[in-house]
């Protein structure tokens, strides 16, 4: 059975800026603290395949991949998958949004396995991916809802 997380934010923000944020890639670095860069590969109507390189960890050791993902703005959801699973047996993640009265929702769920010889197994990456979700999900919060108060006129208050 595969390892399962599922992570959501409310974000105080509307949700055209909330998606055309989270889903502008080449900007991931300034949005994300872990990714040091991106790279598109290839996009082809809604979907996109990119390689991310994160910052260097503890040990000084560099991680990057190439992803896929397919973004559906109608259905407000996003799925993606890493083409290149590296330590995973597979990874896939699906984004989801939902306007609410206090802003828009986000929701990340990730499905995976780890490999064998992987350094971590499926619960210890399961941990690790809750904590940093939820460090980069506030991370992205606080982000998007500077930008939306950049944004709103003077004298005019969120409600």
């Amino acid at each position: 059975m595969p390892a399962h997380t599922d992570n959501e934010i409310v974000i105080d923000a509307p949700f055209d800026l909330v998606w055309d944020m989270t889903n502008d890639i080449e900007n991931w670095p300034q949005l994300f603290s872990e990714y040091a860069s991106v790279e598109i590969r290839d996009r082809e109507g809604d979907r996109t395949t990119f390689r991310l390189t994160m910052h260097p960890d503890e040990q000084g050791r560099v991680w990057s991949w190439v992803s896929e993902r397919t973004a559906d703005r109608v259905a407000r959801k996003v799925d993606a998958h890493r083409v290149e699973t590296g330590p995973f047996a597979f990874m896939r993640i699906h984004w989801e949004y939902e306007e609410t009265p206090a802003g828009t929702r986000m929701r990340w769920v990730q499905d995976f396995s780890m490999k064998p010889e992987a350094p971590v197994d499926d619960a210890g990456m399961e941990e690790m991916i809750n904590r940093n979700s939820r460090t980069q999900l506030a991370l992205i919060r606080d982000r998007i809802e500077q930008a939306a108060g950049e944004r709103r006129p003077a004298g005019v208050l969120s409600e």
